[in-house]
């Protein structure tokens, strides 16, 4: 796994993304057990501590739940994991939305140049 890091977050929030976006591209299907708190540490190269803190917030957010026996896992609930990903998919667009509305195209244009990149694909 390749694990990135930028300055402006706390490491334990860029790995709960990071493994959130795992979870919900389906590297770690749901119901599948998570690799020990230790080994994503050692993998990331961040302090066991940090990961825990990030693996508690997975599990805060509904993606993963704990057993003192069986380690994490991922949700099976799968509307969860839905519900996760179109919120991530709205950030995605409002942020898009933002920046285009920072040059100057918003509303229709905005959709006109969507439409635009979709046909290209």
């Amino acid at each position: 796994m390749d694990w990135q890091f930028t300055e402006d977050r706390p490491i334990w929030q860029q790995l709960t993304d990071q493994l959130a976006l795992r979870i919900l591209k389906g590297e770690y299907p749901p119901g599948e057990r998570l690799p020990g708190v230790r080994e994503l540490a050692a993998q990331a190269g961040v302090n066991p501590n940090t990961m825990q803190r990030a693996m508690a917030q997975l599990e805060a957010d509904g993606l993963a739940v704990g057993s003192r026996t069986a380690g994490r896992t991922v949700t099976q609930d799968v509307t969860i994991i839905e519900a996760a990903a179109k919120a991530r998919a709205r950030t995605a667009v409002r942020v898009c939305l933002e920046t285009l509305e920072e040059l100057g195209c918003g509303g229709e244009a905005a959709l006109v140049l969507v439409k635009e990149e979709l046909h290209h694909e």
